[in-house]
């Protein structure tokens, strides 16, 4: 995918070739996705994203350790060791990242369905019912 701000590619909510702007064709749509592709995305995340990213980490981690080892004594080695830190800080965030963002994929339909309830409720609760109802 290029830089280009009206690139187009397949989103999380399985939509090929829209941007995922608001501004996108095809309005509300683009906004808008079944509590389904909601936790497809959120489970997407769980068994893929999330181990896989641990994987590719923790491997990388091994790497530069392996390589900072085998440098002991030299420069190069403290700066692998430095770089094995930052990395290590970055992993952290990214997978807190994944977590939050499957978190709130998985509460956003509950959430939905709440609101809806609540809107329904204090509607009910405006007065009686109007006169040509049941006519």
């Amino acid at each position: 995918m290029s830089g280009d701000a009206h690139s187009t590619g397949t989103r999380l909510d399985g939509v090929d070739g829209v941007s995922a702007g608001f501004l996108a064709p095809g309005g509300g749509s683009v906004f808008g996705s079944t509590p389904a592709e909601k936790t497809a995305a959120a489970n997407t995340i769980e068994t893929e994203l999330e181990p896989n990213t641990k994987k590719a980490a923790d491997g990388a981690k091994e790497n530069t350790s392996a390589a900072a080892r085998t440098l002991d004594g030299w420069e190069t080695a403290s700066g692998l060791k430095k770089l094995t830190e930052t990395w290590d800080q970055q992993v952290k965030m990214l997978m807190g990242r994944l977590s939050a963002e499957k978190t709130s994929l998985h509460g956003t339909s509950g959430l939905f369905v709440k609101n809806d309830v609540r809107t329904g409720d204090a509607l009910r609760a405006l007065g009686p019912k109007s006169k040509l109802e049941g006519l």
